[in-house]
């Protein structure tokens, strides 16, 4: 009980000395990363933050899914429609200048959002306006099955992880006012030495960290906390914190022990010249790197490597799963199917005729409060002999006189239509996506001799619809003790045709091998927006590992574990042996997909049985 307190004690006191030094230099460090559960520690942490940023310093808080136009500012659409000239709209990000915001359940921001969010902590300014802001993303998530996304991971300078603080050890109370400000005043004359600076460095490749923003942050982080103590060049207690702070997180490799790494034999002796000196590490730079290695490795958590291993898979399997043809709705492209409500500066297009709709039953009211805050209003503009008032040029003109002047419609002879920014109609479409039909083909001995005529020949026919409905094809191959690409996804049947033609036949199964084969393929398909269907044609005999070596338990072990990577992919798994093969069978099951079983079939009803099995996919 008292290690693991005393634990706590020292995260929650790192955790204390990061909300001070993000209050000192917000800007230059980006900001930081917070993973907590609402509760207690989470509180305290911020409220401390709070107490230490300079009075009057904006915190905003970032709300999910913002629309570009609130997070950046731009032209207020609304306001220029009333005011009938253009009014421009600050962003949420410029209304923080000189402060912090708050990303609520960063895992799930979507990445242009952070990619935004990115650029103005790189710049310090959007859409020409001061942005000069530090960010707090707040990690709420359960595993590490979700991450913040790595933009905003590589840019905020303080990683910390408080879950493991309890409430009683959450407390603190933030310096004076007069003392942040002198530490403020202290902060631009703060120097570092240069041995430390190439100890920092140092210690961030003996931990892993690939990143160059990652010691530049720790080098400020130390400056701050120097300031902080009154200080005016960086002491050792300064990089071992910034090395805490900064280093130990993003480790993604246990550093070496100082045992590990005694020399077995002395260094060979330098016969060249004193005047050609190399660069050489001094040994008070080793003996600095060495005890901020130890300093990281005590702060780094239990099971870093497995908790980061299982990050990565987490990374690489959140994309989202579609079914082939799969239909995706939108405002930019695609068959109308109807409006919603919206801003057109997101990205939609404006409905001209349902938002007057949407409108009109709100003008005797808007006619009224018009008339009520305007005593004297302006005759109506009429053609004979007079000027006509300034207005903006038109957004939409239209038969019969009628033009769209600012937020007013005004037709000759009718009343002004008031329009609001709630009336705003966009245009939804709807949309499929492009498919993608990767066709993998057992070419071994044992299909050859059974179907491989027959199988090469339906594939053919599906080429041919495929190439009807304009979707891609891709074929490969796998016999012997390899599998090849025969074709790769495109749209060309002839070229298609003529890789099917050249299809040779004999050898052993393996099947794991083109089974990895059509998952890259796959893989590839889905990151460029595209939806893969895989269509396996195979006699189930697989009997050829990996590495060439025969035997089948092996082969058939190999070949299940490749099939549930493709758990997720639109599959079918076509049994082309003369009696249904309860591998086949089982391969379709560990993949997720269809089982078709074809004992009697020539081209025609083998192509057709699979176009049928598609379509209910």
């Amino acid at each position: 009980m008292t290690e693991t307190a005393d634990l706590a004690a020292a995260i929650w006191a790192d955790a204390a000395a990061a909300a001070l030094v993000l209050a000192l230099d917000p800007a230059g460090l980006g900001g930081v990363v917070l993973r907590a559960r609402v509760g207690p520690a989470r509180d305290a942490w911020f409220a401390l933050l709070r107490a230490a940023l300079p009075p009057g310093a904006p915190v905003r808080r970032v709300p999910a899914g913002i629309a570009d136009a609130r997070l950046l500012g731009g032209l207020d659409l609304a306001a220029t429609l009333r005011a009938g000239r253009p009014v421009a709209e600050r962003g949420l990000l410029a209304e923080a200048d000189g402060g912090i915001v708050v990303v609520p359940m960063s895992e799930r921001l979507p990445a242009a959002t952070a990619a935004r969010l990115a650029q103005v902590l790189d710049t310090g300014e959007v859409l020409s306006a001061r942005a000069r802001i530090g960010a707090v993303a707040l990690d709420e998530s359960v595993d590490d099955e979700e991450l913040p996304p790595t933009s905003l991971l590589d840019r905020l300078a303080i990683h910390l992880d408080l879950s493991g603080v309890p409430p009683r050890t959450a407390t603190a109370e933030a310096p004076g006012q007069e003392w942040l400000a002198d530490a403020r005043l202290r902060l631009g004359a703060v120097t570092v030495d240069d041995e430390v600076t190439e100890a920092v460095c140092i210690a961030a490749d003996g931990l892993g960290v690939g990143s160059l923003r990652a010691p530049l942050f720790a080098l400020r982080v130390a400056r701050a906390a120097a300031a902080l103590a009154g200080r005016d060049i960086v002491a050792e207690e300064d990089v071992s914190l910034a090395v805490r702070l900064v280093l130990a997180p993003r480790a993604t490799r246990l550093p070496p022990s100082a045992e590990a790494e005694q020399d077995p034999e002395p260094p060979p002796p330098d016969d060249r010249p004193a005047d050609e000196e190399t660069a050489q590490t001094p040994e008070e730079t080793k003996a600095l790197a060495d005890m901020l290695l130890e300093a990281a490795r005590a702060a780094l958590p239990k099971g870093l490597l497995e908790r980061l291993q299982s990050a990565a898979r987490a990374r690489g399997a959140a994309r989202a799963v579609g079914r082939a043809g799969e239909q995706r709705t939108g405002d930019a492209r695609g068959r109308p199917i109807g409006t919603r409500s919206g801003d057109p500066r997101d990205g939609g297009r404006l409905n001209l005729v349902e938002t007057l709709r949407a409108a009109a039953p709100w003008q005797p009211l808007r006619r009224a409060a018009s008339e009520h805050d305007s005593p004297s209003p302006q005759p109506p503009p009429t053609r004979g002999g007079g000027d006509w008032p300034s207005f903006p040029p038109p957004l939409v003109g239209g038969a019969g006189g009628g033009v769209l002047h600012g937020s007013l419609v005004t037709p000759v002879g009718m009343t002004r239509l008031h329009i609001r920014k709630s009336d705003f109609r966009l245009t939804r479409h709807i949309q499929r996506r492009e498919t993608t039909t990767i066709f993998g083909i057992d070419a071994s001995g044992s299909a050859a001799l059974n179907r491989l005529a027959e199988a090469k020949g339906a594939v053919e026919l599906l080429l041919a619809d495929c190439y009807v409905r304009r979707d891609r094809v891709a074929v490969v191959s796998f016999r012997g003790n390899a599998a090849d690409i025969l074709l790769p996804p495109t749209r060309a049947l002839a070229r298609a045709r003529r890789s099917l033609a050249g299809l040779p036949g004999g050898g052993g199964t393996p099947l794991a091998l083109g089974i990895d084969a059509l998952r890259a393929l796959a893989d590839s398909e889905r990151r460029a927006q595209r939806t893969p269907t895989i269509v396996l044609l195979t006699d189930g005999r697989a009997n050829v590992a990996r590495d060439g070596s025969g035997g089948r338990p092996k082969a058939e072990a190999e070949s299940l574990a490749a099939a549930r990577r493709l758990q997720g992919f639109a599959a079918l798994v076509v049994d082309t042996s003369p009696r249904p093969h309860p591998f086949a069978r089982k391969i379709a099951e560990t993949m997720g997909g269809r089982y078709l079983p074809l004992p009697y079939a020539n081209a025609h009803s083998l192509s057709a049985a699979v176009r049928v099995t598609l379509a209910a996919t």
